[in-house]
């Protein structure tokens, strides 16, 4: 037996070694294919500006000559045969013509390819993509290819993971046929993602009827149309369904619901009516059917899901009260039941959901006061209960909600006073109290540290009265510096940046606007028709973050602060229906971003400052302003061609601004001749009183009345 042993050992020594030292292997990736891999690196640059991007791994950067094919960097060999068996390319910023001919399709023994995310520059899909039988797995997703996806496509019968989409919105086509011959022939699919497709047809129920192996269906954004097939019974694998943002109509079939392993729902922005069958399935993790036309009450059949997470009934007719059952649903985060026709009050236990971020009931009917607790154990980030009928006071509990950056209580009957507590959340960004029955003044704390991120505070329409809240702009450091990211598109509270429950309504132009996704760097402040007066605080000059401020319709005085010119970035700026007076300050001509101006019915004076972004503006930001001159209006403000003269500004009281008007020749000798006789007049009192304090302050005033007669002529 020892000798057989021994006899055995040599024989296999060979192989025994070449397992010890793997690097004694030859190499193993046949030449033509890596010849092959070589050409088709060789058709692309590298794009760099892609790092910019949410991913970006170029990987084919690290393929040569010098070493075996199968050590490339997304590039995967069987381990018998050395066959190119899996190519990922995923991110790798691929840029360039992808040809019809190219040398990949040398790799006939490709079972995975990933060619996601790359810029194809427009190629069209090759028709060669049908002759890899082997395929199992083909991503063509947001890689840049347009027009009409090949039928042949459908040939890779093996197939079970197709994703393909385009970059630009039904950049491109797969027309009716080919949509149906892809669900005929690839039977073996388990995912099947087909996003911004323009396929233009109804779904077809005998093809749906083929994929029992199916997990993930995704057919957003393809202008499919019509029902969906109301008897399907081979789909009883699928977990992810995914038909947003097409033209379907017809009530949504009973077997969507009744299917045994479905965990995602989002029919979403689509034409369906009628009511919600009854919810049998009890693995639901995810419903979202906003944006149609379903009515009733909320099905008691939707309340029972122990993993239900993501509830999203907006922009529907939903109606009758919100069934404090909704509370049982312990791991729900997301509760968005806005703009249907809900009323009755608000469960008080819904402040009690421990897991809840989001909770959006805006634009509905309910009513009564906001009696909800808001435990210290809540996670929430976001309530909206914009546009309702909710009176009372805001509920002092919300100051537990620590996690808290998006609060809308606008639009609604709340009567109270400014809640300043709110300014301890730390996380606050956007704050929205508009169109309330709010009074009084707004104190001038000193609390340090109030709204320390606050990004958005909108308090118009309201009865607050009192100067402005200087020390409020004082605390809003976010607001005092351009973020080092500003060009970057980053959204509060990202996670939930695309949803309804996340929409402000904003004020400009004079109209109501709607803002879906709130950037970060939107900075806004909004404090129009409320009883303000008072000077315009120098400080807001501070805030050169800003992209809109409101001030108009309230009672303020004084002069437009010159160092509002340090808003750098002010998009728009409205400080109409005041009684604002002085002149308007040169040295705002140097905010280039200014589109949006408005310094209607005020008392200013004085020419209207020329260049940039004044030259652009129309007649209406100046209205009700009979002292103003020049361009748009048709006072002239002197100067040959119309344009005034420049003048050195001479620095004033530190209330008053700057005076730049030009003096014409008859207002000189009218002021000269005054200020003889009165100064005559001054000389002979102050030598009989001898008083000097008392005549210094009588010289101020006279001086003040001369210059107010020169400002007549």
């Amino acid at each position: 037996m020892d000798c057989v042993k021994l006899v055995l050992f040599f024989m296999l020594y060979p192989f025994l070694c070449q397992l010890a030292f793997p690097s004694s292997l030859p190499h193993l990736c046949p030449k033509h294919q890596a010849l092959a891999l070589l050409q088709f690196r060789q058709m692309f640059t590298i794009n760099s500006n892609a790092s910019d991007d949410f991913c970006y791994n170029p990987k084919t950067l690290s393929w040569n000559r010098r070493t075996d094919c199968c050590s490339w960097n997304g590039v995967y060999c069987d381990k018998m045969t050395g066959q190119v068996i899996d190519l990922d390319l995923f991110c790798s910023g691929l840029q360039g013509k992808f040809h019809t001919n190219s040398s990949l399709f040398q790799l006939s023994s490709l079972k995975q390819l990933s060619l996601s995310y790359n810029d194809f520059s427009g190629s069209l899909i090759s028709t060669k993509f049908g002759e890899l039988s082997s395929l199992t797995h083909l991503e063509l997703w947001n890689s840049g290819f347009t027009g009409l996806i090949p039928a042949e496509i459908s040939h890779i019968s093996r197939l079970q993971f197709l994703t393909i989409s385009a970059v630009d919105p039904y950049g491109l086509r797969l027309g009716p046929y080919n949509f149906q011959l892809l669900l005929k022939n690839m039977t073996q699919l388990r995912y099947l993602d087909l996003e911004y497709l323009n396929i233009s047809s109804t779904i077809p129920e005998r093809d749906l009827t083929n994929l029992t192996n199916l997990e993930y269906l995704r057919l957003s954004y393809n202008s499919l149309t019509g029902p969906i097939p109301s008897n399907v019974s081979g789909l009883q694998n699928l977990q992810f369904l995914l038909l947003s943002s097409n033209h379907l109509n017809g009530t949504i079939p009973s077997w969507i619901f009744s299917l045994p392993s479905l965990i995602y729902l989002e029919l979403t922005n689509n034409s369906f009516s009628g009511k919600i069958q009854e919810f049998k399935s009890k693995t639901l993790a995810v419903i979202s059917v906003n944006q149609n036309q379903l009515q009733g009450p909320i099905p008691e059949s939707l309340l029972d899901k122990p993993d239900l997470q993501f509830l999203t009934l907006s922009q529907n007719n939903f109606s009758g009260q919100i069934p404090s059952a909704v509370c049982n649903l312990k791991t729900l985060i997301m509760l968005d039941l806005g703009s249907n026709n809900l009323n009755g009050t608000i469960p008080q236990c819904l402040g009690e959901m421990s897991d809840l971020e989001v909770l959006g009931l805006n634009n509905n009917i309910l009513s009564g006061t906001i009696n909800t607790t808001f435990s210290t154990e809540n996670q929430l980030r976001i309530i909206n209960l914009y546009g309702n009928k909710l009176k009372g006071k805001v509920p002092p509990s919300l100051i537990n909600c620590r996690n808290l950056e998006f609060l809308d209580l606008g639009n609604n009957e709340l009567n109270d006073t400014f809640p300043s507590w709110l300014g301890g959340l730390p996380g606050l960004k956007i704050l929205s109290l508009r169109s309330n029955k709010l009074h009084g003044p707004i104190s001038d704390s000193r609390t340090d540290n109030l709204f320390p991120k606050i990004r958005v505070i909108d308090l118009s329409s309201n009865g607050f009265s009192g100067n402005l809240p200087v020390s409020l702009f004082e605390n809003f450091q976010a607001i005092k510096k351009i973020g080092e990211n500003s060009g970057t598109r980053e959204y509060i509270a990202g996670d939930y940046s695309g949803n309804y429950a996340n929409i402000l309504i904003v004020t400009t132009k004079g109209l109501d606007q709607e803002l879906p996704r709130v950037l970060t760097t939107y900075m806004i402040i909004d404090l129009s028709r409320n009883r303000f007066e008072g000077h315009i605080p120098s400080i807001i000059g501070d805030l050169v973050a800003l992209r809109m401020l409101n001030l108009s319709h309230n009672g303020l005085e004084g002069i437009i602060p010159a160092s509002l010119h340090q808003l750098s970035v002010l998009e728009s700026l409205d400080l109409s229906s005041n009684k604002i007076g002085g002149e308007i300050p040169q040295q705002l001509a140097s905010l280039t971003f200014l589109a949006v101006l408005n310094l209607s019915h005020n008392h200013l004076v004085g020419c209207i400052p020329k260049g940039k972004q004044f030259d652009t503006f129309e007649k209406s930001s100046y209205q009700g302003n009979d002292g103003l001159r020049g361009l748009p209006l048709s006072k002239d403000c002197g100067g040959d061609d119309g344009v005034p003269q420049p003048t050195t500004p001479v620095e004033l009281d530190d209330d008053e601004e700057e005076e730049g008007d030009l003096i014409s020749w008859q207002a000189v000798l009218m002021g000269f001749g005054c200020g003889l006789v009165i100064g005559l007049s001054i000389i002979y009192i102050m030598l009989s009183t001898h008083y000097p304090v008392w005549f210094s302050r009588m010289v101020v005033k006279f001086e003040h009345k001369i210059d107010s007669i020169m400002k007549r002529y």
